[in-house]
């Protein structure tokens, strides 16, 4: 059924307003006379977390059990101050709560991880949750896990390995066993501002990890360059596919990642460059083309890239085996 509502994470970060980030429900019913209005505000009860992706827990139908996905909590993960709230959305999905909060020294003191970023449901109905550095904000990629039920907090994900050195956006295939995770940028440098001499000095980073699903092991990295920062990875939403995208601020870079016919190695392969244009009064004399996000749609037939800096949405046409085609773009 067509969505009632949206939820969506609001910061007051760099704007001299000195109020907790808040999470607005807008009514997406084209009958209601407050549609494409923001009818709910919840508060934080925090200043400065710098709430910045929401999860589901749990919302994906390929659970180990076999249970419903009741999308009844979301899970709001502080990039800056390491909290994690959860929000019963379930009870009154217009007007939600928070149901229960993990405080910082407890993911710093168990998992030995801080900047919490983006929050998938794994198929076993727990939570896992990315971070980009460690409670000094040093670079530490990695995961920290939920229990779906009871949303303690468990513990890293990540077996003892290589533990990659910076951690941002990831997400999953159980049918080919496969986790595919970006980088991110360390987090007590990259919070001081952009700079284009951090390039060369490993503040951005520049790989994209593939694990084991169930061993929990890093099997494979792709270094993507320096000027890459790989960010929002996205599967195909077909369960059999064994393909990806993920998309790079820096570079205005769109990477293929695909699994490839040497047993079980996956390969990745460049197929959207958009260039950088030529300004004047910026840090740099060329601009990127910052892609901030992306998405597929649910047919696996376009790709919608939001390229940031430069202000437009692109929708690409994807096609197998061939590189996406530009089809619309506002």
């Amino acid at each position: 059924p067509r969505e009632e509502v949206a939820y969506v994470t609001c910061t007051y970060r760099s704007t001299c307003i000195d109020q907790p980030d808040f999470l607005a429900t807008v009514d997406l019913n084209p009958r209601s006379p407050h549609y494409g209005q923001v009818i709910h505000r919840l508060p934080m009860p925090n200043l400065k977390d710098e709430l910045h992706c929401a999860g589901w827990a749990p919302a994906c139908g390929c659970f180990e059990s076999g249970a419903a996905a009741k999308r009844t909590k979301l899970v709001l993960p502080g990039l800056i101050s390491s909290r994690i709230y959860v929000v019963d959305v379930g009870s009154q999905c217009r007007a939600p709560r928070i149901c229960k909060t993990i405080e910082p020294v407890d993911v710093f003191w168990k998992c030995n991880k801080g900047y919490l970023a983006v929050t998938h449901p794994l198929p076993n109905g727990d939570i896992l949750i990315a971070n980009m550095g460690d409670p000094a904000g040093n670079g530490k990629g990695g995961f920290v896990v939920l229990d779906g039920e009871t949303f303690e907090l468990k513990g890293n994900w990540e077996n003892e390995c290589e533990v990659p050195p910076t951690g941002y956006d990831f997400w999953y295939q159980p049918r080919h066993n496969v986790l595919v995770s970006s980088a991110g940028l360390v987090p007590k440098v990259a919070g001081r501002g952009f700079n284009p001499d951090d390039l060369k000095k490993g503040i951005f980073g520049r790989r994209l990890n593939v694990w084991n699903l169930s061993c929990r092991s890093l099997t494979q990295c792709f270094d993507l360059g320096e000027d890459s920062l790989p960010l929002h990875v996205r599967f195909l939403h077909n369960p059999d596919a064994a393909e990806g995208y993920v998309g790079c601020a820096l570079s205005g870079v769109v990477f293929r990642f695909y699994k490839s016919c040497e047993a079980n190695n996956w390969a990745v392969e460049e197929v959207i460059r958009i260039p950088p244009k030529d300004v004047s009064g910026w840090i740099m004399p060329k601009m990127p083309a910052f892609i901030a996000d992306l998405i597929i749609s649910p047919d696996d037939r376009f790709l919608f890239v939001s390229n940031w800096l430069h202000g437009d949405i692109r929708q690409y046409e994807l096609s197998r085996n061939c590189k996406p085609r530009l089809v619309g773009q506002v």
